[in-house]
């Protein structure tokens, strides 16, 4: 048996919960899929898949095994890139993921280190707060953007980066178009910005909890008018004239162009968060994640995030 192809495929069936995709994913039969897993129970002793007519879930020896086998998954494609790499020449895939409202912020800082090291790839996902926090736990997720001060009190064990400080802006249609780029007018109260039309992002997501507790704290009730899980949504319903929204400084940033569309400081409460990149501590890192921190530290980065992010001029 080839334990960590057998590896390799129980951890694909914990993602898809399905045989037949697990084994589409793996590029493997179903019944080849299926007789590595059974070989895996005899090589531990322990049943790990439980099976009925479809797919039913993990046992708890199951969950002691995938967790086992995610950690040597990682460990392995980190020996693969460190036999690959120098420390001049970094090289590998690099997998970052961001809340969806960082996700600006977290491309251009894909590009920089693409630039920088072209040996590695990197590879950007927009994930939930939850989901992230998932990611960095099991390792599937290299280096992770959002909310630091959430997600160190769900875990301890992380090493962080702080970027910048999350600041809001209701997004609407101007009046009419601004001659270069969108417009920056003056602040509005979240209590008035409570009775207009939103489009906000789903509840799962934790940045639709700040707005939610913002415009209570203002006394205002938050029902919006669309809810999405997409902040590229978010900006498109805005532009189509009907509905405004909530978004943060790097998203404003990020829609400059749209000259049809202007961006106003909530204020009453004014709310600040604070957003940044977070690894797993590990006693190790890859190349390509030493060079992913190397450049967090270089002022360049530091540059780039303080005119992409945070409060936004006009």
């Amino acid at each position: 048996m080839n334990l960590l192809a057998a590896m390799r495929y129980l951890v694909a069936l914990d993602e898809h919960r399905h045989f037949g995709r697990a084994a589409q994913a793996c590029h493997i039969t179903q019944p080849a899929l299926s007789n590595a897993l059974r070989a895996l129970e005899e090589e531990f002793g322990v049943v790990i898949v439980q099976r009925g007519r479809a797919f039913e879930g993990l046992t708890h020896e199951g969950d002691a095994v995938v967790a086992a086998a995610r950690r040597m998954l990682h460990d392995t494609e980190v020996l693969r890139r460190e036999l690959r790499s120098t420390e001049e020449s970094p090289r590998g895939r690099l997998r970052m993921a961001a809340t969806p409202t960082a996700i600006p912020l977290l491309s251009r800082f894909a590009v920089q280190l693409r630039t920088r090291h072209p040996g590695i790839q990197p590879v950007v996902l927009s994930m939930s707060s939850v989901e992230l926090e998932r990611g960095l736990e099991d390792l599937s997720v290299d280096l992770a953007l959002g909310y630091s001060e959430r997600m160190q009190a769900q875990r301890a064990q992380l090493r962080s980066w702080p970027q910048c400080t999350e600041r809001y802006y209701l997004v609407r249609r101007a009046a009419r178009p601004a001659p270069q780029r969108l417009r920056i007018g003056d602040a509005i109260a979240w209590s008035k910005a409570g009775r207009l039309p939103l489009c906000l992002l789903t509840p799962d997501m934790f940045n639709r909890s700040i707005v939610d507790d913002a415009l209570r704290e203002a006394g205002a009730s938050p029902v919006p008018a669309i809810e999405t899980n997409s902040v590229l949504t978010l900006v498109l319903s805005v532009l189509s004239g009907e509905v405004c929204s909530v978004l943060p400084g790097a998203m404003v940033a990020a829609s400059r162009h749209e000259r049809s569309l202007e961006a106003l400081p909530l204020v009453s409460p004014d709310i600040r968060t604070p957003i940044g990149f977070m690894t797993q501590r590990m006693p190790r890192m890859s190349r390509a994640l030493e060079a992913a921190v190397a450049l967090l530290e270089q002022p360049a980065w530091a540059e780039e995030v303080a005119a992409s992010s945070g409060s936004i001029d006009g």
